[in-house]
């Protein structure tokens, strides 16, 4: 099997395929290459299913023929490089920090974060806001909860895998921006959870809704997946973006897989469906390990549902269990 694009879940995708093949003898070959590449490929049909964590709208969806899923839950966190802070104990609000990555707060000790950190010493040196410089489902996602807290945001820079950065330095994939952050002085970064505690990276505290600052743990992004409408979703896009509760991290989202309705391969198809079904079924130890949260158990019968219903061979389902 092959796959490609989202950076944001391929450490559990990777490791789920290392425990599948074990099991099963089928392989997967993932490719980590952005999800605006993965779903390109998968637009050209050049893979069995593209990999994005930024939804692929419903009339793009119908015009490709591809089914849209979710495949398992994480988190972006933000990351610093900042003598004598330890990690959780930087707070940041959503407002601030889009006025960093809107090059409106520039230096460590400005007042804006000062004031939330009464008891730091904040070093006087310039913040270095570090960004995806590819096509990325973690920028989607990190852009569309600056846009949802800040109104300059939305209006000048927006949410999309690719925006135009203000300020700041580019990396390529989550890996890219982990190794930016980690060896500059002064820097800020977004990254998937994994890419921040498998580097020992200084994750920062963020506000949340409810007002409470919260630090990125696994029982914060349950609480945030917690509270998702995955019912009145359409195309499975339901948002876990800065939801309600006084426990949730305020950037949480699924990550998607795109398949063809119409595959070319039947097998093919087939195969993609089982190791996702195995992922669904044996496959949420592996995923908290890696600070991932499994798909709640409804939402993976919805997903089957929608496999016999939608993906078909000959007018007939592929996928018949």
């Amino acid at each position: 099997m092959t796959g490609a694009g989202a950076t944001f879940p391929a450490p559990v995708y990777q490791a789920w395929a290392v425990a599948y093949k074990e099991k099963t003898g089928t392989g997967l070959n993932y490719q980590s290459i952005g999800s605006g590449a993965g779903q390109t490929q998968i637009f050209n049909r050049t893979v069995d299913f593209g990999a994005s964590d930024a939804p692929v709208d419903s009339a793009k969806l119908a015009q490709q023929n591809l089914l849209q899923f979710p495949a398992v839950i994480g988190s972006v966190v933000t990351i610093v490089n900042l003598d004598g802070v330890e990690a959780n104990k930087l707070k940041l609000t959503g407002p601030v920090l889009a006025d960093i990555y809107l090059g409106k707060i520039t230096k460590w000790d400005d007042k804006a974060i000062a004031d939330l950190n009464p008891g730091l010493k904040l070093p006087s040196i310039g913040i270095v806001p570090t960004y995806r410089s590819d096509g990325s489902g973690t920028t989607y996602v990190f852009a569309t909860y600056l846009a949802d807290v800040s109104a300059e945001w939305k209006s000048k820079v927006g949410a999309a895998t690719s925006v135009s950065w203000p300020a700041g330095a580019g990396g390529k994939g989550n890996e890219g921006v982990a190794g930016t952050v980690k060896n500059t002085k002064g820097a800020i970064g977004y990254v998937e959870y994994i890419y921040a505690s498998a580097n020992n990276l200084v994750t920062t505290e963020l506000q949340n809704k409810a007002g409470k600052f919260v630090s990125p743990t696994v029982p914060a992004f349950q609480a945030a997946a917690a509270n998702a409408d995955w019912a009145n979703a359409k195309d499975f896009a339901a948002s876990m973006i800065n939801t309600p509760g006084d426990a949730t991290w305020p950037i949480t989202s699924a990550t998607f897989i795109l398949l063809p309705k119409q595959p070319k391969s039947a097998e093919q198809a087939k195969d993609v469906m089982k190791f996702f079904d195995w992922a669904f079924e044996h496959g949420g130890p592996i995923a908290e390990k890696l600070h991932y949260i499994p798909l709640p158990k409804d939402v993976a019968e919805r997903v089957r549902a929608a496999w016999k219903s939608d993906v078909l061979v000959d007018g007939k389902p592929v996928w018949s269990n």
